[in-house]
């Protein structure tokens, strides 16, 4: 685990949260806030701003899911939901929600260690794909404005697809900017000028 962990744990039943809150000082290094009921708990969790959220229920709701879900904090955190049983298929809602770890039969504390652990890598690999397709995305639109600008400057010019991605680039270097940057700006100005 890292160093000094926030970890927010959603547990209605108080004996079972000081269980919780036991086992978790015994693995380590962690700050342990106890949200006692499930009403508002996307406000709850991001009052902690934590670096993990256990969630112990018995029986997940749909209205619950869509709690998690606007709490936005799967997409911000690890979260670990540990379930009685197998909760009518409420696993891959739970997923799509953003839960990093949905652990059936419950919470014992010998396996909070291996899930957290679990949860964390889960959360930082997910969350590494979502930073490189955001980036492919990203780069892709890049080069999408770029063929235009490309396409206009051969238009208006006569010239041909090299020689336009040349003046792109001279142009971008001569004012400091990226390619893209002046390719949006040809693109933007063209559609202006109709």
């Amino acid at each position: 685990m890292q160093a000094r962990l926030t970890i927010v744990v959603v547990e209605e039943d108080r004996d079972r949260a000081t269980g919780i809150v036991d086992a978790l000082e015994q693995t380590g290094d962690c700050d342990v806030y106890v949200i006692g009921n499930y009403s508002s708990l996307a406000r709850k969790i991001a009052e902690h701003s934590p670096d993990m959220v256990l969630i112990d229920i018995d029986n997940p709701t749909r209205d619950m899911m869509e709690e998690l879900t606007l709490a936005s904090g799967p997409l911000d955190r690890p979260v670990a939901m540990f379930v009685s049983g197998a909760a009518g298929g409420l696993a891959r809602e739970a997923i799509e929600a953003g839960v990093s770890a949905y652990v059936v039969d419950g919470l014992a504390p010998e396996r909070i260690k291996p899930v957290i652990d679990t949860a964390i890598a889960r959360f930082s690999i997910v969350r590494q794909m979502r930073n490189e397709l955001a980036e492919t995305r990203r780069a892709l639109e890049e080069r999408k404005v770029i063929d235009r600008a490309k396409g206009l400057l051969m238009k208006a010019k006569g010239i041909d697809e090299d020689a336009a991605y040349a003046l792109l680039r001279k142009t971008a270097m001569d004012q400091g900017r990226k390619v893209a940057d002046v390719a949006e700006a040809l693109v933007t100005a063209a559609g202006l000028l109709g």
